[in-house]
């Protein structure tokens, strides 16, 4: 009994701890966005309502949201039927692909925005007048930078392969796709119909995670010269600090709501097993 209560007093203890990590920080933060402890200013909230009208904001948003929509289709688009095939076909480079996936872990993002620069000042200055040229003009279109997009991809390979390969370790996957086959489905629709919606909550988290990823980061789009959310933030952290933080806090208020509904919409609906 006294090791049961002790383990009860443990817990509380821990989720305690946890809860104050998290929940002073985010105190402090709201506390300043709406101007509490600022010397000579009262409390209000127009540090949140002047968000949407803040220059800028409306711009980076949507370019981050599409570079973060460009980002998740190309990852799933390369991991899904690379994952599925090599689990199906060729098991003996499950540890080559895990390797080449999980490599840009050990490669910091300054390291690999430096060698993109140094790729792309390279080719501009040797194929000028030539399509390869014209291609890496159109990589760097300020409207919608691809290289924001295929150096995002790189940076979420890690998180979306341990994610979809868990999520294809729970399904019986070659008994799926054998009875999909054996019913004359062609291999489309045994993808799309048969494997997809049994990854659902595997396909998810990837998105949310890969989503997470592009909204938060700063270092590959600051070097390369672009503007996304996570850049304007700090750009305006100069002159408009508690609005700053109050994009901040609605960004994490927002993650979570988002991190909330992709659980909920992740558990798998069966039907109630009758008598």
């Amino acid at each position: 009994m006294a090791r049961l209560t002790t383990i009860r007093y443990g817990r509380a203890a821990v989720l305690l701890i946890t809860g104050a990590y998290f929940l002073i920080p985010l105190t402090c933060a709201i506390a300043f966005s709406i101007g509490a402890g600022v010397p000579g200013q009262r409390i209000g909230i127009d540090a949140y309502t002047g968000i949407f009208s803040a220059g800028g904001f409306g711009d980076s948003l949507v370019l981050t949201l599409k570079l973060a929509a460009a980002t998740i289709a190309l990852v799933l688009g390369l991991l899904v039927p690379a994952l599925v095939t090599v689990r199906l076909a060729a098991p003996r480079l499950r540890t080559l692909v895990e390797i080449v996936c999980l490599l840009p872990l050990v490669v910091p993002a300054v390291a690999l925005v430096a060698g993109v620069s140094a790729v792309l000042r390279w080719g501009s200055d040797h194929f000028v007048g030539t399509p390869v040229f014209q291609a890496l003009v159109a990589l760097q279109n300020p409207r919608f930078p691809l290289v924001l997009v295929l150096a995002y991809t790189l940076m979420a390979l890690p998180l979306a392969y341990r994610t979809l390969d868990t999520g294809l370790a729970a399904i019986d996957l070659r008994l799926l796709v054998e009875a999909a086959l054996a019913c004359r489905a062609p291999w489309h629709r045994t993808l799309f119909q048969v494997v997809l919606p049994n990854l659902r909550g595997a396909l998810l988290n990837t998105a949310f995670l890969t989503l997470a990823l592009v909204l938060g980061e700063y270092s590959v789009a600051a070097i390369l010269g672009y503007q996304p959310f996570a850049v304007w933030i700090l750009a305006i952290s100069g002159s408009q600090a508690q609005m700053s933080v109050a994009v901040s806090v609605l960004g994490l208020l927002v993650t979570w709501v988002l991190l909330l509904l992709i659980a909920a919409a992740g558990r798998a609906r069966h039907p109630k097993e009758t008598p």
